[in-house]
């Protein structure tokens, strides 16, 4: 799950039963995948150098477990991984995200599957239901673990049930992410070379309005298939190499294909602004993954935040960002980051070098560059070469363009 990080023979185990992140419930709703044991659960302690049971783990699995418990070293999540105020147990109510709950019970919430100890008969055990009781324990080597100590009412079989059952919680809220990809008003290089484009409107007009007929060049699309008309503002730069990596797009409106060809035909709907000639349109992203496997980069990350949704001066939890780091310099769609304010360049009006006396705003001020200061977490769910989408899971203090973001 974390490169370079030690596990304890359970959180071995566990990892090689699951995979090691929770899912969505847009990936993982079905009934047939939300159902579950109702037998009693009881936990599992391994002794010291002893390997979990494996009689519910295919000859594959099983011995990777016994070649993996034999070599586990010691773990590198310890109690002191655990926040001071972390609950004893925790009922899951509706509304509640996986990141909230690993927030509640630790330092570092991206821990979460290295410490998410699972029974092995109950299926699809990275599944999380309202009404579900989660309880904190410690192994016998003293290492932190979160139990399922009892399922709530969602986990019956639903065809037991005449009311539709919940579905498991989301890691984050995922309508953050599905409102920015539906209407884009960021835009990477890569997005913009390829986009088809507002050609001409129909009667001469010059700019389109809702139900205006358009014409659209370089699109093949079917008819009644829908995209995002986003017209393009401002280059977005990296700062440290000053080249474009992206730029700001503005949502116009929704245009539905009436006829293909070439040019294409399509109907405006939906505006909020007029569509001009040359405004872009943009598919929604069906290639943004509906579950994440949520881990640290396994490369040093040090990057800056280039641009934000709506352009807002001060960034808060659940805002998409962009970020000048790519698939070229290791992220990918799960990775955590650090967000760390930028530290301000001031003037030192204190006591000079060499000098017993104080020269306050004199011209023998020398200038301070003060330390960056930790003050949130991103989750990176869109990467391209060169930059990538972020969503802010968690800011402690204000967050600005230009701040840096870097692994944990």
């Amino acid at each position: 799950m974390f490169s370079n990080q030690s596990v304890s023979p359970a959180a071995a185990w566990s990892r090689a039963a699951l995979i090691a992140c929770v899912a969505f419930a847009a990936a993982c709703s079905s009934p047939e995948k939300a159902t579950r044991a109702a037998a009693p659960q009881q936990e599992y302690v391994a002794e010291a150098g002893e390997a979990p049971p494996t009689d519910d783990l295919t000859a594959t699995e099983a011995a990777t477990v016994t070649s993996e418990a034999a070599t586990a070293p010691t773990p590198a999540v310890t109690a002191n991984a655990v926040r001071p105020d972390a609950p004893s147990r925790y009922t899951v109510k509706r509304g509640d995200t996986l990141w909230d709950i690993s927030n509640m019970f630790l330092r570092d919430p991206w821990l979460w599957p290295e410490i998410w100890y699972v029974n092995p008969q109950v299926e699809n055990p990275h599944l999380i239901y309202p009404g579900d009781v989660l309880a904190l324990a410690y192994g016998a080597d003293g290492t932190p673990r979160v139990i399922l100590e009892q399922g709530g009412a969602a986990r019956l079989n639903p065809r037991l049930r005449s009311t539709p059952t919940e579905g498991p919680i989301e890691t984050i809220p995922y309508a953050a992410i599905a409102g920015f990809l539906s209407r884009p008003s960021l835009l990477s290089k890569e997005q913009l070379d390829r986009a088809p484009h507002v050609l001409a409107f129909r009667d001469e007009h010059m700019i389109g309005a809702t139900g205006e007929d358009i014409y659209v060049r370089n699109l093949d699309a079917p008819i009644d298939a829908r995209y995002a008309v986003v017209h393009v503002g401002q280059k977005l730069r990296d700062p440290d190499t000053g080249d474009v990596l992206g730029y700001e797009g503005v949502y116009a409106a929704t245009a539905r294909v009436t006829r293909p060809g070439e040019p294409l035909t399509a109907k405006l709907t939906d505006t909020t602004r007029e569509t001009l000639e040359g405004d872009v349109l943009i598919a929604n992203d069906t290639d943004a993954p509906a579950s994440f496997e949520v881990r640290v980069p396994n490369a040093p990350i040090n990057g800056s935040i280039i641009s934000v949704v709506d352009d807002t001066t001060l960034i808060g939890t659940y805002q998409i960002i962009a970020v000048n780091r790519g698939t070229r310099h290791g992220l990918a769609p799960g990775h955590i980051l650090a967000v760390d304010q930028a530290g301000l360049t001031v003037r030192d009006k204190g006591r000079s070098q060499g000098t017993s006396f104080f020269k306050g705003g004199s011209a023998f001020d020398s200038k301070v560059k003060l330390p960056d200061e930790r003050a949130g977490t991103a989750l990176v769910f869109k990467s391209y070469e060169r930059m990538s989408f972020a969503i802010v899971v968690g800011a402690s203090h204000a967050i600005r363009v230009a701040d840096t973001v870097r692994t944990p």
